[in-house]
């Protein structure tokens, strides 16, 4: 199928854990969330930090590509922001109503006996409310997000105390494999996000890139949606069952592909 690049039955060794991202991996970066993500970023720094308008675009961009986020950017550049306060405004002010439930994906992920969990940087909030309206919040064993990321923020935080930790830092990575008890080896990270995906790699996870289906090798695989994903990567459902491809071609019929 033309929504994979190529084949895992070169795969090795099987997976005892998948961690997914959540925006724009497990639902389609076209639905207008992210848009509108980037337009709360830039009022924020307009209303909030007093940055001009026209300026607040390319802001948002440069904090993003130096310090993986507007939130941790601003931080190291001495801005005293509240963490909770910038994600009410950035995420709490999101069309979430545009997120409608994907009974597909979700048999598709019910499939998977191997523990689930979200690795995102979003707020626990945000990726709560995204879960519910997609129909997954009994999909997965554990979120792993900003707060898991960064338990030593708090509103009384000096800025310069507790540099806020994000994917794609090698850093970020380490603690959700150690807060997840997962061994990189044995684990699948799917995420949208290239410089992810090298993380990924960095620490030794096997690496899925969702999305963007171009001759790139940033992603050790690449899939156009997660719900190709058994056409990438067969070994995650065929590892818990007998009988070899017989069995892969019944799981692909039960969740409907």
């Amino acid at each position: 199928m033309d929504s994979c690049c190529k084949s895992a039955r070169d795969f090795s060794s099987s997976y005892d854990c998948l961690l997914f991202d959540l925006d724009d991996t497990l639902y389609s970066s076209k639905i207008g969330i992210g848009e509108a993500c980037k337009k709360n970023i830039e009022e924020f720094l307009i209303q909030k930090c007093g940055f001009a308008e026209d300026k607040a675009s390319t802001l948002r961009v440069e904090l993003f590509k130096t310090y993986g986020s507007s939130l941790a950017g601003l931080r190291v550049l001495g801005y005293d922001i509240d963490a909770d306060e910038y994600h009410c405004i950035v995420h709490g002010r999101l069309p979430y109503e545009k997120i409608k439930p994907d009974p597909q994906l979700r048999n598709l992920l019910r499939s998977i006996k191997q523990r689930k969990l979200i690795f995102t940087n979003s707020d626990r909030i945000h990726a709560v409310k995204v879960l519910e309206r997609l129909g997954f919040q009994d999909c997965f064993d554990e979120i792993i997000c900003f707060e898991t990321l960064n338990p030593n923020l708090s509103k009384s935080t000096r800025t310069d105390e507790f540099p806020i930790v994000l994917k794609p830092s090698i850093e970020a990575m380490n603690i959700a494999l150690k807060v997840a008890h997962v061994d990189p080896r044995r684990a699948l990270f799917l995420d949208d996000n290239d410089r992810n995906i090298n993380a990924g790699k960095a620490v030794g996870l096997g690496t899925v890139l969702v999305g963007k289906m171009t001759n790139n090798t940033k992603g050790r695989y690449m899939v156009e949606r997660v719900i190709y994903l058994p056409q990438v990567v067969p070994e995650i459902w065929a590892a818990t069952m007998e009988g070899g491809d017989q069995k892969i071609s019944r799981t692909r019929s039960e969740i409907e592909i």
